[in-house]
């Protein structure tokens, strides 16, 4: 029997996503890591396929559609018994759905507060906070079969965006937020606060429902000249580098992937107290925190960190200082390779 672990990843989310980004960093990076054997399961959207196939994954795609969507099920349930994994790690409802029970062990991984009803047929299960976990024990799964293991983000290093590119000049307070323009992310609320923020420039990287309500709002408040929409970007990391201050409004928020983005790039972070940056910041520290729905308060986080950019470099600095030591990519690999060998050896007796 081969010593290496062999490990299936399945994924049937979105093109793009918070969840989806990381599935594929991670998925990438184990191709790096020593007697870890595995596979990708997932849709096949071109740029994700494109940056697996680069990394040299063994990648298997399907369609998974919808319940009637029967013949690409067993298509995918027969290439994943063949491929004969150790550890199968399922990522959101729809991939935990769609795969049974077998001769490996099942972990699924939650990164928002899903309807357990889609998980209790796992042996394992990974959150990507300790509030996730909280939920899960509180549904039931048992507390010694859940662990926390949080993300990491794309390390590359990225020269700033220049800010003639984002219509911004040089010396004017430059505000970057991030994010599907959905209601959870409160870019609304976000929108009034800039309000009560002179001569600073919002630029909003995102797509989403809420693009056309949004736009009408700017207008309406009469900062329409202030906020560019950019619409989808695979740069928010050099995007950070270019800003003077990165805002997370979100009403729900998991992890906060964008708060170790920010910390990573050294980009001073003001947030609401939303799950995952409540649970990740310490404010004052390593950024402030403001009350979710609270436009004026967040109107005057923002204020402080513009007023006082020494304060906000340093507490930009703690993040840093943070992300190295709990979420770098090395340690987060580490942890769930350590995670895949335990499960395996449960497996293989």
């Amino acid at each position: 029997m081969s010593s290496d672990i062999r490990v299936a990843q399945v994924m049937a989310g979105a093109e793009h996503g918070g969840a989806e980004s990381f599935y594929t960093r991670l998925v990438a990076g184990f191709e790096q890591v020593a007697g870890i054997d595995q596979v990708a399961f997932t849709r096949d959207y071109p740029a994700r396929s494109a940056q697996l196939r680069a990394a040299g994954v063994d990648l298997r795609s399907f369609r998974f559609g919808g319940r009637l969507d029967v013949l690409d099920h067993w298509r995918y349930r027969r290439a994943l018994q063949a491929s004969a994994p150790d550890v199968v790690l399922t990522w959101m409802n729809r991939a935990s759905i769609l795969t049974p029970r077998g001769d490996y062990r099942l972990a699924c991984r939650l990164g928002h507060y899903y309807d357990l009803k889609y998980y209790r047929h796992a042996d394992f299960w990974i959150g990507n906070t300790q509030g996730i976990c909280d939920h899960l024990v509180r549904g039931g799964m048992p507390a010694a079969r859940v662990q926390c293991i949080p993300n990491f983000v794309d390390e590359t290093l990225r020269a700033p965006v220049p800010r003639s590119e984002l219509g911004v000049a040089e010396g004017v307070p430059l505000l970057l937020a991030a994010g599907r323009l959905h209601r959870n992310k409160g870019f609304d609320v976000l929108l009034d606060a800039l309000a009560q923020v002179p001569d600073a420039v919002l630029c909003l990287a995102g797509v989403g429902p809420e693009d056309a309500a949004l736009r009408e709002q700017a207008g309406a408040l009469g900062i329409g000249e202030r906020v560019r929409f950019l619409g989808w970007r695979d740069d928010v990391g050099a995007l950070m580098h270019s800003a003077d201050l990165f805002v997370c409004s979100s009403r729900h928020e998991g992890l906060g992937n964008i708060i170790l983005e920010a910390w990573f790039r050294q980009c001073p972070v003001v947030a609401t107290r939303s799950q995952g940056p409540e649970e990740l910041i310490d404010d004052g520290q390593s950024g402030l925190l403001t009350p979710i729905d609270d436009a004026p308060a967040l109107a005057a986080a923002i204020r402080q960190s513009l007023a006082d950019p020494a304060a906000a470099r340093t507490m930009a600095g703690s993040g840093a200082r943070c992300y190295r030591e709990q979420f770098a990519e090395s340690v987060i690999l580490a942890r769930y390779a350590e995670l895949f060998r335990k499960l395996a050896a449960e497996r293989r007796g």
